[in-house]
C-alpha cells in the first residue's frame, strides 16, 4: 500500500433475501457498494465462498487493493459463536456452523469481526442514526424472521462468547403457530413478513384483500413488503387488519424489554417497516404504552430507523473498527 494511501473499511449484512457489502473511509465516507442476492441461481458458488466474491467484486469494482483493508465487519442473522466469528444456526437461511471469520481472514488477510445482524444494526442507529447518544437502545427488525438486538452503555449487549437478544425467538403468545424455530406462539411466529404474507395470501384465496388478489395472486415469493403496504393504500382492510395484529404482537415484546432492560430508545427497523412506518411504529407504540407498568410509560420511545438498508453495513463496519482497532 502507497504511503499516503488511507486504510478502508468494509461493512457487509447478510440478509435472508439479498446481502449489501460497502467499503467505507477512515470519516465513514463511501468508497463504493455492491449488493447481491444471498442465493446464486447460476451455482457458482454459496455460503460463505458467496460472501468472499461479493467483496472481492466490491473491492476490484472500486478499486481498492487488499493491502489497503483495515478490517471487515459482518452483521449475520442467527445466534453466532462470537469468540470464533461463526454463524451457529440461521433458521431462515439454513446455514449451520459456518466459519465466517476465519474463512474471510485467509481470504483477505486482515481482521474479521462477525456479529448478529441486527446487533450490527442497531450499533448503526446508536452512532449514526435514529438511536445516537441513547444509553440503551433496543432494536428489533421484522422481515423474513424477527431479529432483536441491544447496545447497552456503548456497547452491543452479548452474552457469554455467544450472541443473545433472540427477541423473535420469545413467546408472546398462546397460539400454536410456529416459525423457524419449533417453539410456537413467537414474536417471529406471530409477525415476521413471511406470516402475514401467508396469511394475505389466504385472504386473497377467499376473497377478502380483492386488491392483492388482482395485482400479486396468492404466491407468497410475490407477496413482499411494498405489495402488502399498496394492498393497504388500495383498501384491503383484511390485510390492515393482519399487519396491526403483527405490530400488536411486536409491541408486546417491546412491553417485555422495556420491563426488563429499560431502554430509552426502541428502533423499528427493516424493509416492512419502510414500506408502513406510520402504522407500524405508530400501532407498537400505542400497544407497548398500554401494556407496561405506569412507571416506565413515559421512559421510553419507539421510532423508526432512519439509515434504512445502510443500518447493518454501517454498524457492522464501525463496530469492527472499535473492537478491532479499540476505538473509543
Amino acid at each position: 500500500m502507497a504511503a499516503n494511501q488511507e486504510k478502508v473499511w468494509i461493512g457487509f449484512d447478510l440478509g435472508g433475501t439479498k446481502m449489501l457489502t460497502v467499503a467505507y473511509d477512515q470519516k465513514w465516507g463511501e468508497l463504493g457498494r455492491r449488493r447481491r442476492k444471498t442465493r446464486g441461481r447460476d451455482g457458482s458458488d454459496s455460503g460463505v465462498e458467496r460472501i468472499g466474491s461479493t467483496i472481492d467484486r466490491l473491492l476490484d469494482e472500486s478499486k481498492i487493493g487488499r493491502d489497503a483493508l483495515a478490517g471487515i465487519g459482518i452483521g449475520c442473522p442467527g445466534p453466532i459463536d462470537l469468540e470464533r466469528g461463526r454463524i451457529l444456526t440461521t433458521p431462515n437461511l439454513g446455514w449451520d456452523d459456518v466459519e465466517v471469520a476465519n474463512y474471510l481472514r485467509k481470504r483477505f488477510d486482515c481482521p474479521v469481526l462477525v456479529v448478529n445482524d441486527v446487533d450490527a444494526g442497531i450499533y448503526g442507529e446508536y452512532r449514526f442514526g435514529s438511536a445516537k447518544g441513547s444509553r440503551c437502545a433496543v432494536g428489533i427488525f421484522p422481515g423474513t424472521g424477527v431479529g432483536g438486538g441491544c447496545v447497552y452503555e456503548g456497547r452491543i449487549l452479548h452474552g457469554g462468547g455467544i450472541s443473545c437478544m433472540e427477541v423473535g425467538h420469545t413467546r408472546i403468545s398462546s397460539s400454536s403457530r410456529a416459525s423457524g424455530y419449533d417453539l410456537p406462539g413467537t414474536v417471529e411466529a406471530e409477525a415476521s413478513r413471511l406470516t402475514i404474507a401467508a396469511e394475505a395470501a389466504k385472504a386473497a384465496m377467499r376473497g377478502d384483500a380483492p386488491y392483492l388478489a388482482k395485482k400479486v395472486g396468492t404466491d407468497l415469493a410475490d407477496i413482499r413488503s411494498g405489495a402488502i403496504a399498496d394492498a393497504i393504500e388500495n383498501g384491503d382492510k383484511s390485510i390492515k387488519t393482519l399487519v396491526e395484529q403483527a405490530s400488536e404482537a411486536i409491541g408486546l415484546a417491546v412491553v417485555n424489554l422495556v420491563h426488563i432492560l429499560c431502554p430509552d430508545k426502541v428502533v423499528l427497523g427493516g424493509g416492512l417497516v419502510e414500506a408502513m412506518e406510520d402504522l407500524i411504529v405508530g400501532t407498537v407504540r400505542k400497544t407497548a404504552r398500554q401494556n407496561v407498568m405506569s412507571v416506565y410509560k413515559d421512559r421510553f420511545e419507539v421510532v423508526a430507523a432512519k439509515l434504512g438498508d445502510d443500518a447493518g453495513v454501517l454498524g457492522a463496519a464501525a463496530c469492527a473498527r472499535q473492537e478491532l482497532a479499540n476505538e473509543s
